[in-house]
C-alpha cells in the first residue's frame, strides 16, 4: 500500500473515532466517501483491474469478520462499515491483521472503558469501537514499515 493510500486511511479512521467519541456514530457519508475514494484510487494504481480486486476483498474480509459481532449486538453497524472501508484501504492480507489488531485493541479498550463507567457509575453506556478500529489500522500501518 503507497504512503497516499495510508496517509488518507488514517485521517478516515482517526475522523471516524473522534465522531464516534463526541457523538457515538459514525457518519454513514465518511465510510461510503473513504470506500469509494479506496476503490477509486486502487483501480487508478493497478490497470489490469488487480488491485480493485485486492480492494474489494479486504473490504469483504472486514466485513464479514466484524458482522457476527454485529448480529450477536455486540457492536454498532458503523463499526462493521468502518472496518469494510478500512480493509477495502489495506486489502485481504492486512484486513485480517487490522481485524485482529482491532479485536485486541477493542479487549484493552473496553476494559479500560468498563473501569472507568464503573468509577463514573455509568456502567451499560457502550463503548466507542472506532478507537479500537483506528489503533488496530495505526499497529497495522506501523506493522508494515517495520
Amino acid at each position: 500500500m503507497s504512503n497516499g493510500l495510508e496517509i488518507i486511511l488514517l485521517f478516515l479512521v482517526c475522523q471516524a473515532a473522534a465522531t464516534d467519541l463526541a457523538w457515538r456514530r459514525i457518519p454513514n457519508v465518511l465510510v461510503l466517501a473513504g470506500l469509494l475514494l479506496a476503490l477509486a484510487l486502487h483501480w487508478r494504481q493497478g490497470g489490469s483491474g488487480a488491485l480493485l480486486g485486492q480492494a474489494l476483498a479486504g473490504g469483504a474480509v472486514g466485513l464479514l469478520l466484524f458482522l457476527p459481532l454485529y448480529a450477536l449486538g455486540g457492536m454498532a453497524a458503523g463499526d462493521v462499515k468502518l472496518m469494510a472501508m478500512a480493509g477495502s484501504f489495506v486489502g485481504p492480507a492486512q484486513a485480517l491483521q487490522l481485524c485482529v489488531l482491532s479485536a485486541l485493541a477493542g479487549g484493552v479498550l473496553a476494559l479500560a472503558w468498563l473501569a472507568l463507567a464503573r468509577w463514573r457509575g455509568a456502567v451499560g453506556e457502550g463503548m466507542p469501537y472506532a478507537v479500537a478500529i483506528a489503533v488496530g489500522t495505526i499497529a497495522t500501518i506501523a506493522l508494515a514499515h517495520r
